[in-house]
C-alpha cells in the first residue's frame, strides 16, 4: 500500500513540474534571482528506508532486517557561499520502522516461543544534518548538484533508560546517532517556487545496540556491533 502511495504523489508531482518545464509557451528563465540570495528558506518531505548494518563476535546465521517505508518531513536553511556551492541545515522528523528477524539457532538449548524470534523496532529521529551542496552551472531552468555532509539523530523511540530488556520483550537503542550523508538531486525552477527532487543515503559512525543484562543473550550477544544506514527520497520546496 505505502509503494503504491510513493508512485501516486511521484506521479502527481511528475505531472505539475512537466506541464511547467517543458511548455512550448515557456521562453524565460523562471524565478532568476532566487539563487543570489545569501539565506533562503524552504520546507521538504518525503520517503525513508531504513536498515541495520550488524557485526557479529560468532559466525552464526544473520539477524535479517525487514524494511519498511517510513515518512519524514522538515525545514531548510540554505546559505548561498558562491554561484556553485550553498551550506545547509535541514532539521527534521523522520519516521520509520524495521523489523528484526532471529534464526532459531540463537536459542539452542532454549525454550522460546514464535514472538521471540521477531523485535519490531519503530524509530521516530530528530534528524539534523549540515550540508554542502555543490551543483552545476544552471542550464535554463535545471540545475543538477551533489550533496553531502554530516548529522546527528535523536531516537525518541530508543529504549535506551528502559529497565526491560529483550528477555521483557524490549530491544533497545542508543538514544545519539552520528552520520555521513551523500546524496544527488536536481533543482527544477518553476513559475513562482523552486522544486528539487533528491536521493540521499546516509550511514551511521556509532555502534547502536544497547546489549542485554545476560551477556549471552540470543538477542544481542552475539552482536559486536549495530549501525544503521538508509535512503531518503526528499521533494524539496523554496
Amino acid at each position: 500500500m505505502k509503494k503504491i502511495i510513493v508512485l501516486i504523489a511521484f506521479s502527481l508531482v511528475f505531472q505539475s513540474v512537466s506541464a511547467q518545464l517543458f511548455t512550448k509557451e515557456k521562453v524565460a528563465n523562471n524565478i532568476d534571482n532566487l539563487d543570489k540570495k545569501f539565506l533562503s528558506w524552504g520546507y521538504f518531505l518525503g520517503f525513508n528506508q531504513y536498515d541495520f548494518k550488524f557485526n557479529y563476535n560468532e559466525d552464526l546465521k544473520d539477524i535479517l532486517v525487514d524494511k519498511t517505508f517510513g515518512f519524514h518531513l522538515g525545514l531548510i536553511g540554505d546559505m548561498r557561499i558562491n554561484n556553485y556551492m550553498n551550506l545547509r541545515l535541514e532539521p527534521g522528523v523522520f519516521f520509520t520502522t524495521r523489523n528484526l528477524m532471529y534464526d532459531e539457532s540463537y536459542f539452542a538449548g532454549q525454550d522460546f516461543s514464535a514472538s521471540d524470534l521477531l523485535r519490531e523496532v519503530r524509530s521516530t529521529y530528530i534528524h539534523v544534518p549540515l550540508l554542502l551542496k555543490i551543483s552545476t552551472k544552471r542550464i535554463n531552468n535545471f540545475k543538477p548538484f551533489i550533496i553531502g555532509g554530516f548529522s546527528t539523530a535523536l531516537n525518541l523511540s530508543s529504549n535506551e533508560d528502559n529497565p526491560d530488556d529483550n528477555s521483557g520483550g524490549e530491544f533497545r537503542m542508543k538514544r545519539n546517532t552520528y552520520f555521513y550523508e551523500i546524496g544527488f538531486g536536481i533543482d527544477l525552477y518553476l513559475l513562482y517556487f523552486k522544486f528539487t527532487p533528491s536521493i540521499r543515503a546516509i550511514f551511521s559512525m556509532n555502534n547502536e545496540i544497547v546489549l542485554d543484562e545476560d551477556p549471552n543473550s540470543p538477542w544481542t550477544g552475539n552482536v559486536a556491533s549495530m549501525q544503521t544506514r538508509g535512503i531518503f527520497i526528499n521533494f524539496t520546496f523554496q
